[in-house]
């Protein structure tokens, strides 16, 4: 690929980004709405409907901090190219479609990263690494999932002590109520965080092709775009995964859904203001696993929540050498 891209081909790459935003719509579809399909608060197709739309909006309550650290904080923005970025999304695309056939849910945001790193080291090696971001991404694989865990806990603890004089019925018909605003907040924050990853790179390749200006930033029809991309994939579910998120790892109560949403909701929320762009997988999964925990361990079935560990040790370096094959495949035309 030359340097300098014709405008269909700059297009075409842009169209294959957004393909990806659709595919990370597709595929984490599950994290905004498990809970609230297990706990039977919404059918699945209302819920879909739902996440969608709050996915698509969240641009109007975030800034663009995770947009910024994707584009010019992972690698160095001035080594990006076309064939960079090919290889990158090449690469993101080939694992989330390897897992989502397998219904393993793990991080389409980390498949980006990873995939991101696998290109640029292929095109100039270690040096084209920006450790400081690298390091605070790998971070939040551990503390993401964990904070969302210590969160949801807390939040059994304390919700079980409010209503502790509430009967059964009562409480259960209250927190229905209550997952429609937990829900909202936690795809609100889904999409306040994947969309941007996306917006990241688009920005650093029309970066790359000096059509910024010769500053970087995130265009607002890139916003939008991403956006509408995320909310599209959400509405296409993901029903292998929901059924993942939902129900193997523990079964939830209302109340349950409401404090595992919530507490992922708090972590995505920090995670898009600090701009980190974090695992909306592994946030929910840690809340998940929180809300089974706090009733005994042994609510959690630990064989599913280890082997969604291991798919996310794994996600990095797969998506890594898979983008590398391709940076490789399209220096060959």
């Amino acid at each position: 690929m030359s340097a300098i891209l014709s405008l269909p081909m700059l297009i075409g790459l842009i169209a294959i980004a957004l393909a990806f935003d659709f595919l990370n719509g597709l595929h984490d579809a599950a994290n905004s709405i498990a809970t609230i399909v297990s706990t039977r608060v919404l059918k699945p197709q209302y819920a879909v409907f739902w996440a969608a739309f709050f996915n698509f909006v969240a641009f109007l309550f975030f800034g663009l901090h995770v947009a910024e650290t994707v584009g010019k904080g992972i690698v160095d923005a001035n080594i990006v190219d076309a064939q960079v970025i090919f290889g990158a999304l090449m690469g993101a695309i080939c694992w989330n479609i390897i897992t989502w056939m397998l219904g393993i849910p793990s991080s389409s945001s980390h498949a980006l990263i990873g995939g991101l790193l696998g290109a640029g080291i292929a095109k100039a090696g270690l040096s084209a690494v920006i450790w400081a971001g690298v390091i605070k991404t790998t971070a939040a694989i551990i503390l993401s999932p964990a904070f969302g865990l210590v969160l949801a806990l807390f939040l059994v603890l304390g919700t079980s002590w409010l209503f502790v004089r509430s009967t059964p019925k009562a409480a259960d018909r209250r927190f229905r109520k209550l997952q429609f605003v937990s829900a909202s907040l936690y795809s609100l924050g889904h999409g306040g965080n994947d969309a941007q990853k996306t917006m990241g790179i688009i920005a650093v390749l029309l970066y790359s092709q000096h059509r910024l200006g010769g500053s970087f930033h995130v265009p607002f029809w890139v916003v939008i775009a991403c956006q509408a991309a995320m909310g599209l994939g959400t509405l296409f579910g993901g029903w292998r995964i929901v059924h993942t998120m939902g129900s193997k790892i523990t079964r939830l109560t209302p109340a349950q859904g409401f404090c595992a949403e919530t507490g992922g909701a708090i972590t995505l929320f920090a995670a898009n203001w600090l701009g980190i762009p974090v695992s909306t997988t592994h946030t929910i999964t840690g809340a998940i696993v929180g809300v089974g925990a706090s009733r005994r361990l042994a609510a959690v079935r630990w064989n599913v929540a280890s082997s969604i560990v291991i798919a996310w040790v794994v996600t990095l370096p797969a998506a890594a050498l898979i983008a590398a094959a391709f940076y490789w495949i399209a220096g060959l035309f």
